[in-house]
């Protein structure tokens, strides 16, 4: 199990605690310290089975800046990877499925 992690996400730290309390170690992966590539937001998406506006965080500045409210897939996917604290947190991935964590209780559909 996985977990694309922002310890200053409140969020981000009870889906965690959640996966720990279920006595997993999950590899934690701090996205921001170490963005997703292309393919792998790609192999992401099919994971969450949702399209790259779905976790695409609409309220940061940097979207807002870089005008993304009418981006196609693609050009979305690129601005994620450029830019991570666009990437939805915290994502959990479980083999070939994967969850956001909002609420942070979806994360039990993997456990």
């Amino acid at each position: 199990m996985e977990i694309f992690h922002n310890p200053r996400c409140s969020k981000s730290r009870t889906t965690l605690n959640i996966i720990k309390e279920n006595n997993i170690q999950p590899t934690i992966r701090l996205y921001l310290d170490d963005p997703l590539s292309i393919d792998e937001i790609k192999s992401l998406l099919i994971k969450l089975d949702t399209t790259a506006e779905n976790i695409v965080r609409k309220n940061e500045e940097i979207y807002k800046k870089l005008n993304l409210k009418d981006a196609n897939e693609y050009l979305l996917i690129e601005n994620i990877s450029k830019n991570p604290i666009l990437l939805e947190r915290p994502i959990v991935v479980k083999g070939e499925l994967a969850i956001i964590g909002r609420p942070p209780e979806n994360v039990m559909k993997l456990l």
